[in-house]
């Protein structure tokens, strides 16, 4: 039986990516969508040739299983919806943009006992599987510390809007790799310190966000989290990681794959990056959970520890850039 999939929002663009993932299998389709934003619905409709639904109500009725990517502040109210018909849901990141949030979904998927996946395709990355599994192998020997990036274009729209988004940069950006310095510590920061700034574009949201987290282990990383790409830039971001362990240091470029292209027509510097598909390899584990064939990784847990990650920045910078505990 083909699993029914809906998207309960599409304000994010990575409803693209997922709904393409889909397109290629034949034991799950997309066949809903809901949106706030009419427009927005119906592009996305029209794109995939999918119903647009008139209410969220009826999105789960055409729907056996969802997929949230909805601006941030509707997070919450979608997954208790969800919950309450008990559909398995993958939600888009950051989970949850404040305290508030992060209470009422975990208490929503406690009491339904529902299937909440939290999208951090990320985790999904080759190259990020192997530096964890070299790292488990003891190749460099015990960790000491780890410099991260997540740096990215500005994305505009409501990600600007705190209404909508809960904050700038740091909300957006810190989770992926907070998520990452988790699975791969296997444990959450005890301390975090941050500063924000509003560098490149000069406005009341931050877009620039930087991060020193303290681990029980002994284990620091910093993490630069910014929208500091311009539109220019060949990229619209990247994830590294530099492992540094007593015995040696491992150099992670997640999206690094690529040729660089420069055409005449525009005066362009491209990069047209190649290798997995990381949106349909975690639209891949999501159906396996649902299908109970693997565990709902990255979980409902893991995403509210990274939005600890990121809300703990806030409190920091709150306090002049104080240390935060967590």
């Amino acid at each position: 039986m083909s699993l029914r999939i809906g998207f309960l929002g599409v304000a994010h663009m990575h409803a693209w990516g997922y709904a393409h993932g889909l397109k290629s299998r034949t034991d799950a389709q997309a066949v809903a969508v809901y949106d706030a934003d009419p427009a927005m619905a119906e592009r996305f409709a029209s794109d995939f040739g999918v119903e647009r639904c008139a209410s969220p109500e009826a999105l789960l009725d055409a729907a056996d299983a969802l997929i949230v990517c909805s601006e941030n502040m509707r997070h919450a109210e979608y997954v208790e919806l969800a919950a309450s018909r008990r559909k398995p849901t993958l939600c888009e990141k950051p989970l949850a943009p404040n305290d508030e949030h992060a209470r009422r979904i975990a208490t929503a998927v406690e009491a339904s006992g529902m299937l909440l996946m939290t999208a951090f395709p990320c985790r999904f990355s080759p190259a990020y599987r192997k530096l964890k599994e070299r790292v488990a192998n003891g190749d460099i020997g015990p960790l000491r510390a780890v410099c991260a990036t997540n740096r990215g274009s500005c994305p505009g729209g409501w990600f600007v809007q705190a209404a909508h988004s809960g904050g700038g940069a740091m909300i957006d950006h810190v989770v992926h790799v907070a998520d990452l310095l988790h699975d791969l510590l296997g444990e959450e920061p005890v301390r975090v310190q941050a500063q924000t700034g509003h560098n490149m574009y000069g406005e009341t949201w931050e877009d620039t966000a930087m991060l020193t987290l303290e681990y029980p282990c002994g284990v620091f990383a910093t993490l630069d989290s910014s929208w500091s790409r311009p539109k220019s830039y060949k990229t619209w971001g990247d994830v590294t990681m530099n492992v540094v362990g007593e015995a040696g240091v491992i150099e992670m470029d997640m999206f690094g794959c690529g040729a660089d292209l420069y055409r005449n027509a525009d005066m362009r510097h491209t990069h047209a990056g190649y290798g997995s598909n990381l949106d349909a390899l975690l639209v891949d584990g999501f159906l396996a959970a649902v299908r109970g064939d693997g565990p709902a990784v990255p979980s409902v847990g893991d995403g509210l520890a990274a939005a600890r990650v990121a809300l703990a920045g806030y409190a920091s910078v709150a306090k002049g850039g104080a240390p935060v505990a967590l």
